[in-house]
Order: structure tokens, then sequence, then C-alpha cells
């Protein structure tokens, strides 16, 4: 299919939730892109995969009582972010192990709960990989609603998110508040990953929130260019891949995922300081002068805490 005739389809009446799922892939990209550059900083991906999985008994119990499923799973998704930072307090049991008791758990509830509702098979296949046929016009409005929370949250809250991912015990002798920080950050996190349950599906929506971050993250040292590249390469893979999905029958969230995950191969390997040609390069020319690349001429030598700066 030419770009012409998929610009001709999105503009037919008979096919209006082709717009609606561009517009919600689009949304929910640049948020997840944006939240995503917290989550890679502070290597918390595995928090994030445990929010995807904890969203899904909200969106089944909304399902089955015919409700909206962005603020079904919202509101399971920051319950149990909620009761993840608190018993996450008690220092005896380890964090990662806290989040992987409630991430099954939250989603064999979900499983159990949709089990129960008409059309099972049907209905856990669109949640577990997406769908972009039947969006309602109100599922729109709240996916754009959420997502400028989220981003004047993000804006008002920048640098204290900045100093608990890169220091967090320096940002409590800082006097910061990081237990509520971290409970608003796993909120954000929550509502990025349910604003993009309808087109990328609950399995495939972390790397939504990862993968585009993780590729700006190789292209840059700042954090500003950072978290500018990442909703960028998000919104340009929901573009290319619902594209591509259309034109070629595929799964759209997958599709989209490929897309991203072919973005960040490439920065792995053509990124101009961090990419593995660039280190190469580097590492060829150091030796040509009989020099040995030293940890403070050579970045691609030392192992690197935090380089990204503000």
């Amino acid at each position: 299919m030419s770009i012409t005739d998929f610009l001709t389809d999105l503009f037919n009446p008979n096919l209006a939730f082709l717009p609606k799922a561009l517009a919600i892939a689009v949304m929910s990209s640049i948020v997840c892109g944006v939240v995503g550059c917290y989550v890679v900083l502070r290597g918390m991906a595995f928090i994030g995969d445990a929010v995807a999985h904890a969203v899904f008994p909200g969106i089944a119990v909304a399902f089955v009582l015919q409700g909206s499923l962005v603020l079904g799973g919202a509101v399971a998704g920051v319950a149990t972010a909620l009761l993840i930072a608190i018993f996450s307090q008690n220092r005896r049991v380890k964090e990662d192990s806290i989040i992987g008791v409630f991430l099954v758990g939250a989603f064999a509830l979900g499983i159990v709960i949709i089990s129960q509702a008409p059309g099972y098979a049907g209905s856990l296949q669109q949640f577990l990989f997406g769908s972009i046929t039947g969006i309602p016009d109100r599922d729109l409005y709240v996916v754009g609603g959420a997502g400028l929370v989220i981003l004047g949250l993000v804006l008002a809250l920048h640098k204290e998110f900045v100093a608990v991912c890169l220091d967090r015990e320096m940002s409590r002798s800082m006097g910061l508040p990081v237990f509520w920080l971290d409970i608003v950050l796993y909120v954000l996190v929550t509502l990025a990953v349910v604003i993009s349950l309808q087109t990328i599906g609950n399995i495939l929506v972390l790397a939504l929130l990862i993968t585009p971050a993780a590729a700006a993250r190789l292209l840059t040292d700042r954090l500003g260019v950072m978290m500018l590249l990442a909703p960028v390469i998000g919104g340009s893979a929901a573009v290319v891949g619902l594209y591509l999905s259309w034109s070629y029958d595929t799964p759209v969230g997958g599709t989209i995922v490929l897309i991203a995950t072919a973005v960040f191969l490439a920065a792995w390997l053509l990124a101009p300081r961090h990419g593995l040609l660039a280190r190469r390069w580097r590492r060829r020319a150091g030796q040509g002068d009989g020099s040995r690349p030293s940890s403070l001429s050579d970045p691609s030598s030392r192992q690197e805490a935090s380089p990204v700066t503000r």
C-alpha cells in the first residue's frame, strides 16, 4: 500500500477507527517516551513490567461492566503502584520480590475476571496484543487528557525526579520527599502504560515505555535532548508501525514495537558517541598513535555511572 492510499484510508469515513487508532498510538508513544526516560535512568524497567500487568484486572472489570478500559486500568494500576511503594518500605523483603508478587498476582486476577465474560478468548487476545478497532471516542479524549496531566506533572517535578533517579540517598539528605516522589513516578508510569494498551497490548506495552528512551539514551548525554528524542522516536515508530500494519495486515502492536526496536539497534550500532562503530573507531585511533586510551580521555573505556547531564 502506498502512502497516498494510507492517507486516503485515514480520511475515509467508513474507516473512522483508523485515525482514532493513529491518534491514540502517537499520543501514548509521546507520553511513554517522556516518562520512559526516568524509567531508563533509574533502571526500573521491572517496575514498568509489573505496572503493565497490574492494570489488567482493572481493564477486565471495566470490560465486564462495559465501562472505560482506560479508567479501569488506571484505578487498578495506581492501586498496585501504591501497594508496591508501601510494601517496599519493609527492607526485609527486597523491592524486586515485592514487584514480582504483585505482578503475577494482579495478572492472574485479571485472567480470572475476564474468563467470566462472554467471548473470553477473543477479549483476552485483544487485551494481550492490542487492537486498532473498536476504540470509542471517549477513550480518545481520556487519553488526550491523561497525557496532558502526565506531561504537566513531569514538567512541574522534573528536577526532583532527576535527583531521585540519579542519587536517592543524596536526595534524602537534601530533604526531598523520596517516598512520595516514588509514588508519583509509579502513578505516572501506570497512566502511561494504561493509555498505550489500546493499540500496543498488555504484553508489548513495556517496549513502548523502554525502547525509545533507551535509543535516545545512546544518542545523547544530555537529559533534555534525551527527553525530546524519546517521544520523537516513539511517535515515529507509532506512525510507521501503524502504516506497515495496515498495509501488510500484521498485528499493530508487534509492528510498532519492531520499528522501535530497529531504531534502538541502529542507535546501538551507529550512534556518533556511544555506538559500537564509533567506540571501535576511537579504540583503533588510540592504538594507531601508540597511546593507550585512558578513562579520562576516552568515554568508551570507562563505565558511566550517571552519564546523562541536565
